[in-house]
């Protein structure tokens, strides 16, 4: 299909890029790397007045080191982010999780931010945003992963807010990571993911995060999984009975490619594995 008809302006400055938006009255969007938006404009499910393109903004783009935390900005690619010393090192987790995005043509084009403020619960990003505790920057605050996402393709933006950047705590540099990821074709959205993070001390699991794709309306963060495996063995046996409790507190779709029940299901057997792999049992 052929969009709507809309505007388009490419600003030169952050303020600029804000104004345009608050100019725009609610009508606006933003558009970087276009992977997201493009498709929802094509069959118009999505007809804002203006585009607002922030791909010349380079305060948006590359990895910078905070101290505690990594600031990634918005306009960084996936290709730059799976390949960024900075990430490599302190980040892994969102390295492994950006590899498996679509394939090489979006990953060279689409960005970490636009994946991020598009909060689609079927993307592979949010749900490691979310197991890291990171927190969003954008033009006005801070935002928290957990008060980010507020429902199905919504985020906690304002219409003249821009996503600046993520920022990830260096605090999970040496615990064990694994994204786990089930889908039909190697393009397709994640029928579930599982973000994964473990810290192990003589053997026994002190800590772990667990982020799930695709659960429900936002990504999911499984408490009642990391409360689970808590000091508790780093074993096959103890992630299996821990992951029964991966579907609490969710509320998965039912679609074409399964059921809630199926996917309730493959969230359990994907958090063993996940568990398995991050603490190398």
């Amino acid at each position: 299909m052929i969009p709507a008809i809309f505007d388009y302006v490419r600003p030169s400055s952050l303020s600029d890029a804000v104004a345009a938006l608050r100019e725009a009255d609610e009508e606006g969007k933003v558009i970087a790397g276009g992977q997201s938006l493009l498709p929802l404009l094509r069959l118009r499910l999505a007809y804002p007045e203006v585009l607002v393109d922030v791909s010349g903004l380079p305060e948006l783009r590359g990895v910078r080191d905070d101290g505690d935390s990594l600031l990634i900005g918005a306009m960084t690619t996936h290709y730059e982010v799976i390949r960024d010393p900075l990430i490599q090192a302190h980040a892994p987790l969102l390295a492994a999780a950006t590899a498996t995005v679509a394939d090489p043509a979006v990953r060279h084009r689409g960005t970490i931010g636009g994946s991020l403020a598009h909060a689609d619960p079927a993307g592979d990003l949010p749900a490691v945003a979310l197991a890291m505790d990171g927190v969003f920057v954008t033009s006005a605050r801070e935002i928290p992963a957990r008060d980010f996402f507020t429902d199905y393709l919504t985020s906690a933006l304002e219409p003249d807010e821009i996503l600046l950047g993520v920022r990830l705590p260096k605090a999970y540099t040496g615990w064990g990571f694994h994204y786990e990821k089930f889908h039909r074709t190697a393009q397709a959205w994640a029928v579930v993911g599982v973000a994964c993070l473990v810290r192990r001390t003589n053997g026994e699991v002190a800590e772990a995060r667990v982020g799930l794709t695709n659960m429900g309306p936002t990504p999911v963060r499984a408490y009642a999984v990391e409360t689970a495996v808590a000091d508790g063995p780093a074993s096959r046996q103890a992630f299996q009975a821990a992951a029964q409790d991966a579907p609490d507190g969710t509320s998965p779709p039912s679609d074409l490619h399964g059921s809630a029940e199926y996917r309730r299901h493959l969230a359990q057997v994907l958090t063993a594995r996940a568990l398995a792999a991050a603490a190398g049992a």
